[in-house]
């Protein structure tokens, strides 16, 4: 199977998903909040283990009733005391809560509402973002911690719960709530809508958007047991819905803390409606992803690779900040329901063999017609830069033994890091092999037909046999390449920069 294969419909997705939306809230009759967890428009995994879903295919499908469709983003002010930060993004949760917004609006959708929750008057960081949230023209709620939430339905669901929270004032009929990560307070928020709106007398309702678990899929489907890989840092497990299968008789699929919590939840909807539209957690969703499959067995395929790859990430992590393996081992769980091991990912038993052959490091890619280039560790170039320079020569088609680099070129470039700028490591990094190869491809006809192909790199997938630099990560992250590496580091070191 190569690496272009597609499994997913992503034009049947988009079509369907966003007319189940609007039948959703055409039903309710009034205003739909919409509970969107995940990422909105850079959902990786999601492409990654559905092979033709794009990164922005929900906002993509959300595009289609642009029209009725304002956004409410949600921050937690504990969030903003500490400073909590996006691991994929390195930016702070206040710094997301913008770059959202400025991404809605780029894509023609409106924003004006920013929901604080769990406010005290002891948030002064909170009070100083919402101070300047309101400088720029937003209309800023504050939603207090309310005791015994969501434990005390009575309470909660009462003018000293809901009631003291500061009502979003909306204009569109789907509401679509989200933030920058999890535990933000969406639910939470979307019920306290629910709360004043029917105080109100206003018609409302709520659903819940989470591409995965997928729940018209197998419990044991690789594509949900991805799922449980990616969240193996929050110990989720997927579960069937007993809810859903003693009220209709149909084995669904959900994850353990949304049916933890589904009593409550009803409970709360029974006090706010006078009744639960829902009998269980699946019946909330709104998720249509699993009809969209075009080819299940890409799919699979793809969900296996992305569990490995999974591992390899929290084994790495593990290694570098000194912790137990805990999250690997978890994922190593996943690997055995699934009867794999790290050699089912195509480039790992090559890259090894390299590093078996040279005693140094040693790096593969797949390319997207299955062919397997190697690299190696030199004295010019690291392992990562070498096969990335034989990949772009066998996509190219000009012959290995051809150096489109030549050691000349390279010579000055190592002179620089090791007499000027104080590097110890004179082997060329990712990003200045492809520096050298720009210069080169301007007087050199093959040097430019390779570096055509970078644009062909994209998906492939990479295995090192050691721990790459940030350098190398970010090279490889902005070519759309999926690497993963042996949890050792060429050199020991007690001090790295990250």
């Amino acid at each position: 199977m190569t690496v272009t294969s597609v499994g997913f419909d992503s034009a049947k997705y988009v079509d369907l998903q966003s007319q189940h939306i609007e039948e959703r809230r055409a039903h309710i009759g009034g205003t739909l909040y919409l509970e969107m967890g995940g990422k909105l428009f850079d959902d990786f995994h999601a492409s990654r283990v559905l092979p033709g879903f794009t990164p922005d295919n929900k906002i993509t499908m959300l595009e289609r009733i642009k029209d009725d469709v304002e956004f409410v983003i949600v921050i937690n002010a504990k969030d903003l005391e500490r400073q909590r930060m996006r691991k994929d993004l390195g930016i702070t949760y206040e710094q997301d809560v913008l770059r959202l917004v400025d991404v809605f609006r780029e894509r023609g959708f409106l924003v004006e509402n920013i929901v604080l929750t769990q406010m005290t008057d002891d948030n002064s960081l909170a009070k100083s973002f919402r101070s300047r949230l309101q400088r720029l023209g937003f209309k800023v709620s504050r939603h207090r911690i309310i005791k015994g939430y969501p434990a005390n339905p009575e309470y909660v669901v009462s003018k000293d719960g809901f009631g003291k929270n500061e009502y979003v004032e909306t204009t569109k009929n789907v509401v679509v709530v989200t933030a920058p990560g999890s535990g933000s307070g969406k639910l939470a928020t979307c019920l306290s809508q629910l709360y004043h709106d029917h105080q109100r007398g206003i018609p409302s309702g709520y659903a819940k958007f989470e591409t995965f678990p997928v729940w018209n899929l197998p419990l044991d489907h690789p594509v949900n047991l991805a799922y449980e890989a990616a969240t193996a840092d929050l110990d989720d497990v997927n579960m069937i819905d007993h809810y859903h299968l003693a009220a209709y008789g149909e084995m669904t699929v959900n994850y353990n803390r949304d049916l933890e919590v589904f009593p409550l939840l009803a409970q709360l909807l029974r006090e706010i409606l006078g009744e639960s539209p829902y009998k269980s957690p699946t019946d909330m969703g709104v998720n249509l992803v699993g009809t969209c499959i075009s080819d299940d067995e890409v799919c699979r395929d793809a969900a296996r690779q992305e569990v490995i790859r999974r591992y390899y990430k929290a084994a790495v992590a593990e290694h570098r900040d000194g912790l137990d393996p805990l999250e690997s081992g978890r994922i190593a769980i996943v690997m055995g329901k699934l009867g794999i091991d790290t050699r089912y990912r195509r480039p790992v038993e090559p890259a090894l063999q390299v590093e078996k052959k040279t005693r140094a490091p040693g790096a593969a890619i797949e390319l997207a017609d299955g062919r397997i280039i190697t690299g190696k560790t030199s004295e010019l170039l690291g392992c990562s830069s070498a096969m990335l320079l034989n990949a772009l020569k066998a996509l190219a088609g000009i012959d290995d033994k051809v150096h489109i680099l030549s050691p000349d070129s390279i010579k000055p470039i190592q002179d620089l890091k090791t007499k000027h700028l104080g590097s110890r490591n004179p082997r060329l990094h990712t990003d200045e092999v492809l520096i050298a190869l720009s210069v080169s491809a301007g007087t050199d006809e093959r040097a430019q037909r390779a570096l055509a192909e970078l644009k062909n790199l994209s998906g492939c997938d990479v295995h090192t046999t050691s721990i790459l630099g940030p350098v190398d990560e970010d090279i490889f992250r902005n070519l759309g390449v999926h690497v993963t590496s042996e949890p050792v580091y060429q050199v020991k070191k007690l001090y790295r920069k990250r």
